[in-house]
């Protein structure tokens, strides 16, 4: 799969409010993701409707993540499908380096790729997920320090023809998402505490995007970063072995079934507070955000 990267303006969000200009840049989340980027400018990502998300073809898995196939997810610690992860995409070209406020950017586009369209297609679909372990890396997307989180990157799948069809038919409409902020109150329960606007996914397709901010979002220490999905999205990759996995905003007990991976739980009511409960492993979710520390 060819990876695009769609250009976004972080850096003259930073300049356009003073604060900012002076903090360091972190992207959270981003071990072992594969893009490496500087400074960039470019077209601002479109903000999408509200909506809900599923996954591929005919066929559905119980976790979060849908497939195209007959096959099912394991338990409520594992996705049990037996599908295969897409194969690698080559490896973008480096671009120079940009000035400050520049335009141009530096990207590499290595790491896991997204599932689809190889079959079984799985997606995630209508909730919320949070990425808690990658590697040796524990809950990569807790903010490390008080500051602003500015942009959000997604890396999609390009889904066929067929499969989007199915998913916007059967997981309540167009792909769709955006970030949460949430913070743990108790053992697997977490408030939220903030989200971004939700973004229309399917001209991105089969890209690494990355959409700026126009209100950005404080964040403290301690927080973490989640990926919302009202419908579904085609950000979900498989295979990766059980040192990688992921949470989702849905109850005990419901973790492997079906009719519970076509339920709208994602967390889109401020201030409530909702129980991560299922843990899937072998998969990540492939989203990032960037932070922008202050003084």
């Amino acid at each position: 799969m060819k990876l695009r990267l769609v250009i976004a303006v972080t850096i003259a969000v930073m300049l356009a409010i003073p604060a900012l200009a002076t903090g360091t840049l972190t992207e959270i989340g981003a071990v072992g993701f594969g893009v490496g980027a500087t400074s960039a400018t470019g077209a601002t990502g479109k903000t999408g409707s509200s909506g809900k998300s599923k996954t591929g073809s005919s066929s559905k898995t119980g976790s979060s993540s849908k497939t195209g196939s007959s096959s099912k997810t394991g338990s409520s610690s594992k996705t049990g499908s037996s599908s295969k992860t897409g194969a690698s995409g080559s490896t973008g070209t480096t671009g120079t380096t940009g000035t400050t406020g520049g335009s141009t950017v530096g990207a590499t586009v290595t790491g896991p790729l997204a599932s689809c369209p190889s079959a079984p297609c799985e997606v995630l679909s209508e909730t919320t997920g949070m990425q808690v372990k990658v590697g040796t890396t524990d809950s990569p997307l807790t903010i490390p320090r008080n500051g602003t989180i500015v942009a959000w990157t997604i890396r999609l799948s390009l889904p066929t023809t067929s499969q989007i069809a199915f998913f916007d038919h059967n997981e309540g409409g167009p792909a769709e998402a955006g970030i949460a902020i949430i913070k743990q109150t108790k053992g697997l329960t977490y408030q939220l505490v903030a989200q971004s606007p939700l973004i229309q996914l399917q001209p991105y397709f089969g890209e690494t995007a990355q959409f700026p901010l126009t209100n950005t979002i404080p964040v403290q220490k301690g927080e973490r970063v989640a990926l919302t999905v009202p419908t579904w999205a085609p950000a979900l990759a498989i295979k990766l072995g059980n040192t990688t996995s992921w949470r989702a905003s849905r109850p005990a007990k419901t973790c492997t079934s079906a009719t519970e991976a076509s339920t709208e739980t994602a967390q889109t009511t401020a201030g409530s507070a909702v129980e991560y409960s299922c843990l899937y492993q072998t998969a990540r979710l492939l989203y990032t955000a960037t932070l922008v520390s202050t003084p």
